[in-house]
């Protein structure tokens, strides 16, 4: 099914794009294009009689993500089953899930975590952090590059972020991986265990925090965060939390294993990077664009609207391919060819823009770029070494081994 001839021959009406096999190679970009030409805005029939708009170009996603007054993220959640991960009702108090004015008002509670001034701050910490990530595995001139680079790094920045202690960073780690599990889960509710595991230790962090007087830590500053004049309760701490724990680990790590085996890909260009280290900032962007990892989200329509001339019924629901819309040809010229000279790519890797955008775009790219500046630096010779795996998911674009080698170096410190 996934081959590129098939891609070529099926007719769009039979392709079901929550069938997974479709990804088993990464996102079907053949299979995007000719969407795109053919039918940007197509129902995609499900096997229980539901389905959903599949919206693929660019300006459409766009446009939907800014037109909150017609298409809800509070409605009915961000996937296609309200209780996808945990009941609707928590994963109401996630930012994913609210619209204004209520996603203006908590969406401020952490704007000035993620301020351009405090992630500038944060830089030298992310270069320790990435150090000492490195350092595990240099003087091996081997390594797995998504399990142990990949992982490690942002896990690591944002338990320091919010005052967890390093020993706790499996324990972050394994929660990441059960909640995306239940995200392609058939079965409603599937991460809720996962939610009072993590309740029960957000209070264990919030007692031993306050109990040391760590007041700087984004834990603390939510425990303390008001809107409107009230605090936030226990449930809208967690939710955060996790937001904080799944969505800047899971992007993070795929969007660096990804870009690195596209600079693999095209060494070349990795060569430049190794030559000139100042091209990593553009070279970060487009990794962006071309992974793209996040690949969609929904949207349930308030009313009785059209898009692009197709008429959508109130209660229906569109979903957003932004891995689709990374690639658009009417946006960017030669979309198919990885260019780290490409000027500012308008990338829909952090969403699809708007009120939605994604809160931590200047971290994540800070630690991309930081990554990459001390992968050339320690790693000038990096090569791959062995078969790379990838997780079969229409969700997320995700490696889950990529063997690479390089030439020993020695540890610093």
């Amino acid at each position: 099914m996934a081959s590129t001839q098939a891609r070529d021959r099926v007719e769009l009406a039979e392709v079901d794009l929550m069938d997974e096999r479709w990804f088993a190679e990464g996102p079907p970009h053949e299979l995007f294009a000719r969407m795109r030409a053919e039918a940007p805005v197509r129902w995609n029939q499900l096997p229980d009689g539901t389905g959903f708009w599949s919206l693929t170009r660019h300006a459409d996603i766009a446009a939907v993500s800014r037109d909150y007054s017609t298409f809800s993220s509070w409605k009915e959640g961000i996937f296609l089953h309200p209780d996808q991960v945990v009941p609707l009702e928590l994963t109401r108090n996630l930012l994913l899930y609210k619209d204004p004015p209520e996603h203006t008002k908590y969406r401020a509670i952490l704007q000035s975590a993620f301020t351009p001034y405090t992630v500038a701050r944060l830089e030298g910490d992310v270069r320790r952090r990435v150090s000492t990530v490195m350092d595990a595995v240099i003087e091996r001139g081997e390594c797995d590059f998504a399990a142990d680079i990949a992982v490690p790094l942002p896990l690591g920045v944002l338990a320091e972020l919010m005052g967890c202690p390093d020993e706790d960073i499996p324990r972050l780690y394994e929660w990441t991986e059960q909640i995306e599990a239940a995200q392609r889960s058939p079965e409603p509710n599937a991460a809720s265990a996962v939610f009072l595991e993590m309740a029960g230790y957000l209070h264990e962090q919030i007692d031993k925090q306050a109990a040391e007087g760590d007041e700087q830590s984004l834990v603390m500053r939510l425990r303390r965060a008001e809107v409107d004049g009230h605090r936030l309760d226990d449930s809208e701490i967690l939710v955060f939390f996790g937001l904080l724990v799944f969505a800047g680990n899971d992007t993070t790590r795929n969007t660096a294993a990804n870009g690195m085996l596209t600079l693999l890909d095209h060494p070349d260009q990795l060569a430049e990077l190794v030559a000139d280290p100042s091209l990593i900032s553009g070279a970060v962007e487009e990794i962006l664009r071309w992974t793209s990892v996040v690949q969609w989200f929904a949207r349930t329509a308030l009313k009785d609207t059209e898009i692009a001339g197709q008429a959508i019924a109130e209660g229906e629901k569109v979903v957003l391919w932004y891995s689709s819309a990374s690639r658009d040809e009417a946006v960017f010229d030669e979309p198919q060819r990885f260019d780290i000279h490409r000027a500012k790519p308008d990338h829909k890797a952090f969403g699809g823009g708007g009120r939605h955008f994604c809160l931590g775009a200047g971290l994540a790219r800070l630690e991309l770029r930081v990554l990459f500046e001390e992968l050339v630096r320690r790693m000038p010779d990096l090569q791959p070494a062995g078969d790379v795996q990838r997780l079969p998911s229409n969700w997320a674009n995700m490696l889950t081994s990529l063997p690479v080698r390089f030439t020993p170096g020695s540890r610093e410190g």
